[in-house]
């Protein structure tokens, strides 16, 4: 059979295979590649359409995921692009708070590889991601745009989408190896997806950071304007207090955008807003977890800080596992203070820190699991209440173990 009609009878998993195939092409950072792709799939949002692209370490997942909540609740048609997803591909993009649905996700799948297939060099899994989400975004008429970068902001393959506003949530230290071992280097990263001339809103940063930000606005005569204070006064579906401080970005954002933010619109949207493993609490035969892709220090922070909040003095099992290039000793310590017992587990990763390396950052030791499966197995017996911490990757192996289960017990 012919190579093109191979590719036109592909199905959703064998259009997903092929995708994630192209990950050995690696991390190319740069906009040249995004921006071609872009064209030539004609994936380049429509006239008109707004677009919010939100950058930072901490915290702009779920600044995007307020502000598509609070937006729909608005009444605006709402694109949401974010990554990485916990279990299906098509959490990544989202119209009206829905998942594209698998079979027009495999058609656009099929039809922007006969594209990638021209192009040299060949677009990266993130490049083709981004594609098909914007002309998704496209095809079902969206009139807003919510997308989170990748990674940094000056480079990423989002920042090839010119935006109406950029948001920037807390800088923190963040894949030093790309964007650079200082945080103001880093800032400088993230500080790029600012536009010429348009409006920039940033929750308060250190001092450092916040001297750059200010720089570079004033190169790109971008107004810069600051976060005043958390949200008060509104339920929120987010736990923590560090999520008030995103609310208030993502409605920042929304005004300046000309989004509708009346009482009823904003209460809904913000008390409504549902953004998996970030604090999400489930229960699971009879116990406990709390899930939290808390991956770096400053994340570990808000982590344990919202765990007191909620559960006082009481310690879990705590599961945990990170990629190699993470702060591993600071987070252990935080880890440890909320924890009576440790296990650890790599990711199924390339940059997955061995478990053994893990075990050793906690001074009062850890068991050592060979998957993050078996890792919260034993925790369950461990213990009532489980904490799943780190890596995304890990939440999302832990709640696709837990869906598994739950299937098994409807069909019994």
């Amino acid at each position: 059979m012919p190579a093109a009609d191979v590719v036109t009878r592909m199905t959703y998993r064998e259009s997903i295979d092929w995708l994630f195939s192209t990950q050995l092409f690696g991390i190319k950072l740069g906009l040249d590649g995004p921006r071609r792709l872009l064209k030539e799939f004609l994936a380049h949002p429509a006239h008109g359409v707004k677009v919010l692209h939100v950058a930072g370490t901490n915290g702009k997942g779920s600044t995007c995921a307020l502000a598509d909540s609070v937006a729909r609740a608005s009444g605006v048609r709402c694109g949401l692009f974010t990554s990485p997803h916990l279990v299906d591909f098509r959490e990544r993009i989202r119209v009206m708070g829905a998942e594209i649905p698998e079979e027009d996700c495999a058609a656009l799948i099929r039809e922007v590889r006969g594209v990638c297939e021209r192009l040299d060099p060949h677009p990266t899994f993130f490049e083709i991601t981004l594609a098909v989400a914007m002309r998704w975004f496209r095809e079902r008429e969206c009139e807003l745009i919510v997308l989170e970068t990748g990674m940094g902001g000056r480079l990423d393959a989002t920042t090839a989408v010119p935006a109406d506003v950029c948001g920037i949530s807390a800088i923190g230290m963040d894949h030093a190896q790309w964007l650079g071992d200082t945080l103001e280097a880093i800032a400088r990263e993230k500080a790029g997806i600012m536009v010429e001339g348009k409006p920039v809103v940033s929750v308060p940063q250190a001092s450092g950071v916040a001297r750059v930000l200010e720089m570079e606005a004033n190169e790109r005569r971008s107004p810069l304007s600051w976060v005043a204070g958390p949200m008060q006064g509104y339920p929120l579906g987010l736990f923590g207090e560090h999520q008030k401080w995103n609310a208030a970005l993502a409605l920042d954002c929304l005004h300046l955008l000309g989004v509708r933010l009346d009482y009823e619109v904003v209460r809904h949207g913000l008390g409504e807003v549902r953004w998996p493993g970030r604090f999400e609490v489930v229960e699971h035969d009879g116990r406990t977890l709390v899930l939290d892709g808390a991956h770096n220090p400053q994340g570990v922070e808000a982590l344990v800080a919202g765990w007191r909040q909620r559960f006082g003095g009481r310690k879990a099992s705590l599961v945990f596992a990170v990629a190699s290039t993470k702060e591993i000793a600071p987070m252990a310590a935080g880890l440890a203070e909320v924890a009576s017992s440790v296990h650890v587990a790599p990711i199924d990763s390339p940059r997955a820190v061995p478990a053994a390396e893990l075990a050793a950052a906690f001074a009062g030791g850890a068991r050592v699991h060979e998957s993050g499966v078996d890792a919260v197995t034993a925790a369950l017996e461990d213990s009532e209440l489980v904490l799943v911490a780190g890596s995304l990757f890990l939440v999302g192996e832990v709640k696709a173990w837990m869906a598994d289960a739950d299937r098994h017990r409807g069909d019994q």
